[in-house]
């Protein structure tokens, strides 16, 4: 490991680091940035991505030691005082700890899914668009066993920086993919065994059911779905679901924050195992 000191706010190596928003890194040159030790670690020990370089404080830099060790030789480890990396990055939420990668296209959602034959737990996001909420739906999937989150065509990148730190690198290891045509492509999953159920909090729903009513050892393969704050799921994909699951609540509430939902409905369906 030969680390490159960076002494200056504009050294030309460390560009890709330069006060960038979300918008001009996802969309414009297709990076994300992984920001704290714990996602840098996870992005380099657990995430199918690789980082393109690393940018580290000197504290950073021993306490990530092993990791940065198993780093191949051709991704460059950038170090500079807090300060410099501070006014590089213009923002003071990575704790001394920066990576820079690429996520590459998008797979196909069906090459997100186990196999046919196996038993299957997955989360479909219609269009979450506030990339914390995302995030922590992505850290109570990852936390409650998943095998992947599929993401409508108005949900916000898992990639943001944001949603990367909320979800506690979630996102950086939990395959996902866009499912489209949107809802059409509902049908395809339930081709593929899965039961489609959507959290939806009204009781008259046809074919509603409260969650402490489901069996989730009668459902094999199961997916579901989550729709946006506020507006709940679109009457499109509404239509295309098997069973609406609701969440008891006290008299006069009509609903909880979407990931907290999400937390809830699958602790409720026993996708941990």
């Amino acid at each position: 490991m030969k680390p490159h000191r960076i002494e200056t706010l504009d050294d030309p190596r460390v560009a890709v680091y330069r006060n960038l928003r979300d918008f001009e890194l996802r969309r414009k040159q297709g990076l994300f940035l992984a920001e704290g030790r714990a996602n840098v670690r996870c992005l380099i020990e657990r995430s199918p991505l690789r980082p393109d370089s690393v940018f580290v404080t000197d504290s950073a830099l021993e306490g990530l030691r092993n990791t940065l060790e198993g780093l191949a030789t051709s991704v460059p480890i950038f170090v500079a005082e807090p300060r410099v990396l501070d006014a590089v990055a213009g923002f003071h939420l990575h704790r001394g700890a920066l990576a820079a990668g690429r996520a590459g296209e998008s797979p196909a959602f069906e090459d997100v899914l186990p196999a046919d034959s196996a038993p299957s737990r997955i989360v479909v996001v219609e269009q979450v668009a506030a990339a914390d909420n995302l995030g922590a739906i992505f850290r109570n999937a990852q936390a409650f066993g998943a095998d992947a989150v599929l993401l409508g065509p108005r949900s916000a990148d898992p990639l943001y920086r944001k949603a990367i730190r909320v979800s506690m690198g979630a996102t950086l290891c939990l395959p996902h993919a866009r499912i489209a045509p949107w809802p059409g492509a509902l049908d395809r999953l339930r081709d593929r065994g899965y039961a489609i159920l959507a959290l939806h909090p009204d009781p008259r729903a046809p074919g509603s059911r409260s969650l402490e009513d489901l069996d989730p050892a009668a459902l094999r393969r199961c997916a579901l779905v989550l729709g946006a704050e506020g507006t709940g799921i679109s009457a499109p994909a509404l239509h295309r679901v098997d069973t609406p699951v609701r969440i008891g609540m006290a008299p006069g509430v009509d609903s909880i924050n979407v990931a907290a939902a999400s937390a809830i409905a699958l602790h409720a369906l026993g996708v941990s195992r």
